[in-house]
């Protein structure tokens, strides 16, 4: 099965880090990604950028809406993903807990749905 990681931050939590603290917990979580690629439990690890950057698409009745940034005000912000590959949601999780983001913010754990099954549906 395919999971998604999602990493949240709390950004004040992170600015407290001092920098070489933060670039050793940086250092140590990509190089246990890449372990974890190699042994092809990783399909896919990605940092994004700050919410400032982003910008939110909303169609009602027919007229799109764009707005600069997320659309939902939260303490915790979307910093990045890891797509994983695990036998169950157990699994996924005891690998989501290898990686230090939790006490920065949270991990949300998500099963990929099917897309594929769903073509198939629709015909």
């Amino acid at each position: 099965m395919k999971f998604l990681l999602l990493i949240y931050i709390e950004p004040t939590l992170l600015e407290a880090l001092p920098a070489t603290d933060y670039d050793t917990l940086m250092r140590r979580c990509i190089q246990h990604a890449d372990k974890l690629q190699a042994e092809g439990t990783v399909l896919l690890s990605q940092k994004l950028q700050p919410p400032r950057t982003a910008q939110t698409l909303r169609t009602r009745q027919s007229q799109a809406r764009i707005t600069d940034g997320p659309f939902a005000e939260t303490r915790e912000i979307l910093a990045g993903f890891n797509l994983i590959e695990a036998a169950d949601a157990e699994e996924a999780m005891r690998i989501a807990q290898q990686f230090p983001w939790s006490a920065y913010g949270s991990i949300e754990v998500r099963p990929l749905g099917d897309l594929e099954a769903e073509r198939v549906r629709l015909g």
